[in-house]
């Protein structure tokens, strides 16, 4: 390797002095190797570090801070990916200055799975298959293979592990990292889950050497404490891909989603006139009454419904429209209402009703499917910039304007006469 890691040693590490060791471009940007850094790669599904390097050498004109985007690792080599169109050579000196809020967010999340999958590893067993951390979250997957304990992964498991993980996080116990570099000298180690490197391995424990359970090989940043993890809150479990994927958050991002869930129930308890020891309870009654006021809705439109297709009806016969087509025009019930109402007028109209739907600027044209209305619609609603569609009983047509919705019922109805 051309880089020494600093960070292995000591992740606490914000600055150093480096030189550039190599030149290449990734995306259009220019990658350096620097012969030590500070800046953590992406790896062991921990994102990788951001922060600035300033140009301190005599060949700089002037002191230039460029920020660092993006920190990979490729063939074994540390590529660290600058905003930067200027000039830069090899063994150019610089000074490299570390994002420390994003590195210890992030090793607060990291510790905290340590944490959390240690600890339901000890308690139900399984086999940590993945873990990401996102810009809103953190996931594990566990499969029920290997060190399994249960046939199943419940809600109640996961709360357990959680309240358990906390009391870790509560004892303030040492985080331990150790490198090896051999297979053979790393494996005689206990842990939870076998080594799939060969070389160069780090593992990484809480508590004691002696915990398999705490136990694994990992390359990412950790902390020295567990109690610097601060919190562990886990907020989701589902079925994935055969496993078990849980949601959750660690340090101060646990924290801050944990006060914006009580600023949700807060105001929810307010619109509920509750505490959060009856929020429940009180949303059961408001949703019973709700359902229940539903129900009766339901009941009173259907014989409005009922009532206007006898309405309608009755005036059709009496000739009551006169010679043109029977216009209904309603504000207050809804299109589905007037759904509603066309079918159950359709069997009984000799011609064309219209049913208006005056908020919407939407008219449904009604038949006993003698007259196609889906045809109607379609060949005449984008004259007047509408559109909709339906079938042969029942279509709608939209439109932006009240003239238009009339010009079209208008010519309509001289088309049928």
């Amino acid at each position: 390797m051309k880089t020494k890691r600093l960070f292995k040693e000591n992740t606490y590490l914000c600055e150093c002095d480096a030189k550039i060791v190599e030149i290449s471009t990734v995306d259009g940007h220019p990658a350096v190797i620097f012969d030590q850094t500070v800046f953590f790669p992406e790896g062991g599904g921990q994102p990788w570090d951001l922060g600035t390097v300033v140009l301190t050498s005599p060949a700089a004109k002037e002191s230039q801070t460029i920020p660092v985007i993006k920190v990979i690792e490729s063939d074994g080599e540390i590529l660290n990916v600058l905003d930067y169109d200027g000039e830069l050579s090899v063994s150019q000196s610089c000074h490299l200055i570390l994002d420390w809020e994003r590195r210890f967010d992030n090793m607060q999340r990291h510790t905290g799975e340590h944490i959390f999958t240690g600890v339901f590893d000890r308690e139900f067993g399984g086999t940590n298959r993945g873990f990401h951390i996102g810009d809103d979250y953190m996931t594990i997957d566990i499969a029920l293979e290997g060190r399994a304990k249960v046939d199943k992964i419940t809600w109640d498991m996961v709360k357990q592990a959680e309240l358990l993980s906390n009391e870790i996080v509560y004892a303030d116990l040492p985080m331990i990292v150790r490198h090896f570099d051999s297979f053979k000298e790393a494996s005689r180690e206990p842990m939870r889950k076998p080594l799939n490197v060969e070389e160069d391995i780090t593992l990484v424990g809480f508590g004691s050497t002696e915990y398999d359970w705490a136990c694994v090989a990992c390359c990412g940043t950790h902390l020295k404490s567990t109690a610097q993890v601060g919190l562990i809150k886990a907020f989701k479990l589902e079925a994935n891909k055969g496993m078990y994927r849980i949601y959750f958050e660690a340090g101060r991002r646990a924290f801050i989603k944990y006060q914006e869930e009580m600023e949700t129930l807060h105001a929810l308890g307010l619109k509920l006139s509750a505490g959060t020891d009856d929020i429940l309870s009180k949303y059961d009654a408001q949703a019973e009454k709700n359902k229940e006021k539903s129900f009766q809705l339901s009941m009173l439109k259907k014989e409005i419904v009922a009532r206007e297709r006898s309405r309608i009806l009755e005036a059709i016969s009496e000739g009551s429209y006169g010679l043109g087509l029977p216009i209904e025009r309603y504000e207050i019930l809804s299109l589905d209402d007037l759904t509603q109402l066309g079918r159950a007028l359709s069997p009984d109209i000799k011609k064309l009703v219209f049913l208006v739907h005056e908020p919407s600027t939407t008219v449904l044209l009604v038949s006993n499917g003698k007259i196609d209305c889906g045809k109607l619609v379609k060949e005449n609603a984008s004259i007047y910039n509408g559109k909709g569609g339906g079938n042969n009983i029942l279509a709608r047509a939209i439109f932006t304007k009240k003239e238009y919705l009339d010009t079209f019922m208008d010519l309509i109805e001289k088309h049928l006469r």
